[in-house]
């Protein structure tokens, strides 16, 4: 079985508004469901289980009725911490599905993820036993000490940046976040990340710069335009 790990579970300070980003409403429309619609109308994926806010469970509850998104088997509590929060997810998951479950552990703010991003994942993941979403980064970048200046730039052709979906068997996961208390990681809210931490290598799937993560007004803005727009069909 193939389940996707939606992460729903933060305030959303960032984006300045009264409720959590991930409930906010673009075209008539809940974020988290836009995100939801994608592993839905996915047929590689099979179950969908939310991690998000105690107080907001039974709307995710309700969205996912009105919208007719039938996968949804689970909707947990989040943490006090993202890492926590997927420590959540993954233990609903547990009850009820074996150690080799798929659990492709997905932002529930990064509503473009499409088709061809989950199949690289699972591809990759089905090679490696492990994948992660990337992008080769295409700015100059610089490091800095002070956030004012810098005199040191990093060779842009070797860096990549992640994005979700982050895709394991379950029993790893789980792993990994035992591991991670024993060792007293305790605020790493990538999986790629803890994995890393703990001497796993890291596996590069297929990202997309439209696989963005709406965190401030700006990103809506950009959503909306994404959702407007089509990729043109002399493009290849």
């Amino acid at each position: 079985m193939v389940a996707a790990l939606l992460t729903a579970a933060g305030s959303g300070s960032r984006m300045g508004q009264e409720i959590p980003k991930q409930f906010i409403h673009i075209n008539d429309k809940p974020l988290i469901i836009y995100t939801m619609e994608r592993f839905q109308n996915c047929p590689q994926v099979d179950a969908i289980v939310v991690v998000t806010l105690p107080h907001w469970m039974d709307f995710v509850w309700s969205y996912a009725k009105q919208f007719n998104i039938t996968k949804l088997r689970w909707v947990v509590p989040g943490g006090k911490t993202g890492q926590e929060s997927i420590c959540n997810g993954l233990k609903a998951l547990a009850e009820d599905c074996d150690g080799e479950t798929t659990v492709m552990v997905h932002d529930g703010n990064r509503p473009m993820v499409d088709n061809e991003i989950i199949a690289d994942s699972l591809s990759v993941f089905s090679e490696h036993g492990g994948a992660v979403a990337v992008i080769p980064c295409v700015e100059a970048v610089f490091k800095s000490e002070d956030g004012v200046s810098s005199d040191l730039s990093i060779e842009r052709a070797m860096l990549y940046r992640t994005q979700t979906p982050h895709t394991y068997t379950l029993s790893h996961l789980l792993w990994a976040h035992e591991e991670a208390k024993k060792r007293g990681i305790t605020n790493t809210a990538a999986s790629c990340t803890l994995m890393n931490m703990l001497g796993e290598k890291v596996y590069f799937s297929k990202g997309s710069e439209k696989n963005i993560k709406l965190t401030t007004t700006d990103d809506i803005d950009i959503f909306k335009a994404l959702l407007s727009t089509e990729k043109s069909a002399w493009l290849k």
